[in-house]
């Protein structure tokens, strides 16, 4: 935003149309190998006055297309910058060609690589659109797209640290939503679907008799260590939430888990703790193939640590290659 003329343009329209360009608005630089030989100063001013010429005509376009925002791929110079200020129209150079292809596909139209036949058919819309400022840096918002099915999230935090954190965290809860959508079973989160299990495979277990009963009960005991490690987290008493959670589901309380907010426990199916059945499926079915994995190792090979320490090493022959 370095030319004087954008300071000077609306930053809020309500229901522009937008002109989504590739092309260059600002007096193109002669190539190196370029040579023009004149020999008067009015053909010398000829030449500049053309391109002067071929300018204005392309801004001229733009204007008589009823774009009210203008955004290019390439350059939009100081001199069309002014134009369209004194004109009530936003422009804005340099638009990386991602940005460019996601309003296109938000708004509609086209990218043009010329200003002539700038029609309605080739031109995008939404509702409103607007520049604000959030910290130190300015945003342009495209709010009411006709044809958006995304929306854009901006992430502001202390360090870098933080920001990849929140994105993850996003990320991850976007996918657990977009797991729920596709698979409508879900089960009830904060340990309690692992303590409903554990319960479960503790109280089956006592019908065998065999060796198997030893594998089913560490099992059930393995699974507690969700809801331990949601206590652990979050800085509660784990054995005392634990042995809550035992008596509750014993009693017959199906989907009682971890209460983060009050440091107890509570029906989670009730309180909206959703998580899809499938990714607790996958996730016990992961964990029993690396036990198996592991318990199917019956033997490991050390490769033991060389050195010149060693019988025979360094400086322990007679040289020449001739044992001691």
């Amino acid at each position: 935003f370095s030319y004087a003329g954008f300071e000077m343009q609306r930053k809020q329209y309500e229901k522009p149309l937008i002109a989504l360009l590739n092309v260059e608005l600002e007096l193109k630089a002669e190539k190196e190998n370029a040579e023009v030989r004149v020999d008067n100063v009015q053909e010398y001013q000829s030449i500049v006055d053309a391109e002067w010429k071929i300018l204005y005509e392309k801004l001229d376009h733009v204007h008589k297309s009823g774009a009210k925002v203008v955004l290019s791929k390439l350059p939009i110079g100081d001199v069309a910058t002014q134009y369209f200020a004194d004109r009530d129209m936003f422009c804005a150079g340099r638009v990386p060609d991602e940005d460019l292809k996601r309003t296109l596909k938000a708004c509609g139209g086209s990218i043009q690589t010329t200003c002539q036949n700038l029609a309605s058919n080739v031109l995008g819309s939404c509702e409103k659109f607007e520049e604000i400022q959030i910290g130190g840096e300015r945003y342009n918002l495209f709010t009411g797209c006709p044809q958006a099915r995304t929306c854009t999230m901006i992430l502001r935090g202390g360090a870098e640290q933080f920001i990849e954190e929140t994105e993850r965290s996003l990320h991850d809860a976007i996918m657990i939503v977009r797991r729920a959508m596709k698979n409508d079973a879900v089960v009830a989160g904060g340990g309690a679907i692992e303590m409903e299990l554990s319960k479960y495979l503790r109280d089956y277990s006592r019908s065998i008799a065999g060796k198997e009963q030893l594998m089913i009960s560490a099992m059930a005991k393995a699974l507690e260590i969700i809801p331990r490690q949601l206590c652990d987290n979050a800085g509660f008493d784990a054995t005392n939430i634990l042995n809550k959670l035992r008596q509750s589901h014993a009693e017959g309380a199906l989907w009682s888990g971890v209460n983060i907010m009050k440091e107890d426990i509570c029906d989670n199916f009730e309180g909206f703790v959703w998580e899809p059945a499938v990714v607790k499926i996958n996730a016990i079915t992961a964990a029993s193939e690396a036990t198996c994995l592991i318990l199917s190792v019956d033997e490991t090979i050390k490769n033991p640590k060389s050195g010149g320490d060693a019988p025979g090493g360094p400086g322990m022959g007679r040289g020449r290659g001739r044992p001691m």
